[in-house]
């Protein structure tokens, strides 16, 4: 296992990040314990988690995923220093946390105490915003006229941007969160705290992740380039597209305890014509070079320069172990060139 700088900070985090979104819905307390330490034998140190979790989103589930975490660290304290465990505040829209209501730097101080007491730890490593305050682009709004620009208030958003970089400080001075990080945002969005942070010398933001797969290109190259010219760490959510990318769905298969299975389709714009005929042309590919599906979208997510962490996420300890053995998994010239071949007959398949 490879590891690389959060950012600017002096954290090492590994190529590959444990997302935990399954756990407290699809996954059980032992099912996730079994994942955690097999991924720590692997060499994997970071871990990536938030307070809306588990998945999909619900009042039942909402902090079952931290507190999961939390009951593994407090019977593994001696562990807790090699682990970089990153968590986010919700931003705004669910009604049953915080009413729905913005990001501020009051609801970012309420958040990290609440984290921190069901995580059972001391200090978050990275601390993000798990999507903006203002309508943003991402949850396939990502097509002309899905956000109304008009109506978004940059002075009031650069405003409420500055008041939670101030809490984030706060919270860093009391030792609560070592770093921070933004999620499902834009590089004007990052341009902004960043000029804010040194403006007024307050916390920078040391990563962004953002969903990034074969079948979801666009950060590519506006969102990386911002990050690799600002030394901030791009990590990539859904390198699978949220299990569309393993072949499993295909012909209209959907498996028992599936994200499919559990979701609210409303949810899954992942499905369409368009994917699927993007999603057999990948499974054709892999199939001619005699690899799985799933390790070719993995294996290509991980050979991105521009991509410091690749957050995988697995219901099965079989299939975590399938997702980390694709790290190994060396792309010939060959078949990057043809996966760049589809990548432009299929750029936005969703």
């Amino acid at each position: 296992m490879r590891y690389k700088k959060l950012g600017t900070s002096n954290i090492d985090i590994s190529e590959i990040c444990l997302g935990t979104m399954t756990w407290g819905k699809q996954n059980n307390q032992q099912q996730a314990d079994e994942q955690i330490d097999y991924a720590l034998e692997q060499g994997i140190n970071f871990f990536d988690t938030a307070e809306v979790y588990a998945i999909p989103p619900t009042p039942e589930t909402f902090g079952t995923t931290e507190a999961i975490i939390g009951n593994w660290l407090a019977r593994n304290q001696d562990k807790r220093e090699n682990i970089i465990l990153a968590t986010k505040i919700t931003g705004p829209g669910l009604p049953w946390i915080r009413d729905g209501e913005a990001i501020t730097g009051a609801s970012v101080i309420e958040a990290v105490d609440a984290s921190l007491q069901r995580l059972q730890t001391d200090y978050i490593d990275l601390y993000q915003l798990h999507w903006t305050n203002r309508p943003h682009p991402h949850f396939g709004k990502h097509w002309p006229g899905s956000v109304d620009l008009s109506t978004i208030d940059s002075e009031k958003e650069i405003a409420g941007m500055l008041e939670i970089l101030q809490a984030l400080e706060t919270c860093r001075e009391a030792g609560k969160i070592r770093a921070c990080g933004l999620s499902d945002d834009t590089p004007w969005g990052l341009s902004q705290y960043l000029q804010l942070a040194k403006e007024h010398d307050l916390p920078k933001m040391e990563s962004i992740q953002n969903e990034c797969n074969l079948l979801h290109i666009k950060d590519w190259p506006y969102m990386m380039e911002s990050c690799a010219l600002s030394n901030v760490s791009y990590l990539a959510w859904s390198p699978m597209t949220r299990g569309v990318l393993s072949g499993k769905y295909r012909n209209g298969n959907v498996p028992e305890n599936s994200r499919r299975a559990i979701e609210d389709p409303q949810r899954l714009f992942r499905d369409t014509e368009a994917t699927n005929n993007a999603v057999d042309a990948y499974y054709d590919l892999a199939q001619r070079h005699d690899i799985p599906l799933a390790e070719l979208a993995l294996a290509w997510v991980y050979q991105l320069e521009s991509v410091t962490s690749t957050i995988i996420g697995a219901t099965s300890l079989e299939q975590l172990k399938q997702n980390i053995e694709a790290y190994n998994l060396k792309l010939s010239p060959e078949i990057l060139d043809e996966i760049n071949s589809l990548l432009r007959q299929h750029p936005a398949p969703f």
